[in-house]
């Protein structure tokens, strides 16, 4: 049996707090009222974490209930809680993926699809769970049919991502020009190839927000304002 795996503290703090207002939720009542939740996609470089921070804030104040953001650190700690070692967004260019397709890949190894299967099992529950703002992921498509949840996404045009990543990062344009082609081709690869969809189809969203047009509280304001009026009417 696989040794259990000890999460860094304040993910684990953040993993056993969700988990304590489950179980909380569920001996209150049979069937827990539904909750929302929200979803961010975003161009790499754009705002999504702070913008999830300025949610979680407003939501929080207004429920006077906890809201619980769910990143991808966050979601690949629960997988590999149940023994899976979730590399899926950085292994897409490992040749050995293709050799999956025709069921070739090394005797005890979880598969590519296998660990997919593992992320959109958590996303889903914690999406289901409510009161939860899950940051990328592809979270629009695969909560696509849930009720409860509303999608957003963050874009801007590319000088301003890369400008973005400089300030925030601390490293040379170039470098920054060079690490958001690559990231956005991985993400753009991942929601095609996972889910059969493009990750930049407006449909998959309730609204999209220009990040150069308007700061993180600027959106943060027009989101809770939606989700407000538009909950529990769905």
């Amino acid at each position: 049996m696989a040794a259990h795996l000890t999460l860094p503290t304040p993910v684990e703090q953040r993993i056993s707090g969700w988990l304590r207002i489950q179980e909380r939720q569920a001996r209150r009542r049979a069937r827990p009222e539904p909750r929302p939740a929200v979803t961010i996609s975003r161009q790499f470089g754009c705002e999504g974490f702070p913008l999830s921070l300025r949610l979680q804030d407003r939501f929080q104040r207004a429920s006077g209930e906890p809201w619980h953001i769910f990143d991808k650190i966050l979601i690949e700690r629960v997988a590999q809680d149940e023994e899976l070692a979730l590399k899926l967004l950085r292994d897409l260019e490992d040749p050995a993926r293709h050799l999956e397709a025709f069921g070739f890949h090394p005797r005890g190894a979880v598969t590519a699809g296998e660990q997919f299967a593992r992320m959109r099992a958590a996303v889903l529950r914690f999406a289901t769970g409510g009161n939860a703002i899950i940051v990328g992921r592809g979270g629009a498509v695969l909560c696509r049919n849930l009720e409860n949840c509303f999608h957003f996404r963050l874009e801007a045009e590319l000088d301003w991502r890369v400008d973005a990543l400089v300030r925030r990062m601390g490293i040379p344009r170039a470098e920054a020009l060079e690490l958001e082609h690559a990231e956005s081709r991985l993400r753009e690869r991942f929601i095609r190839d996972y889910l059969g969809a493009e990750v930049a189809e407006r449909a998959h969203y309730d609204a999209v927000f220009n990040n150069a047009r308007h700061s993180v509280d600027e959106i943060a304001a027009a989101i809770f304002a939606y989700v407000e009026s538009g909950w529990p009417a769905r």
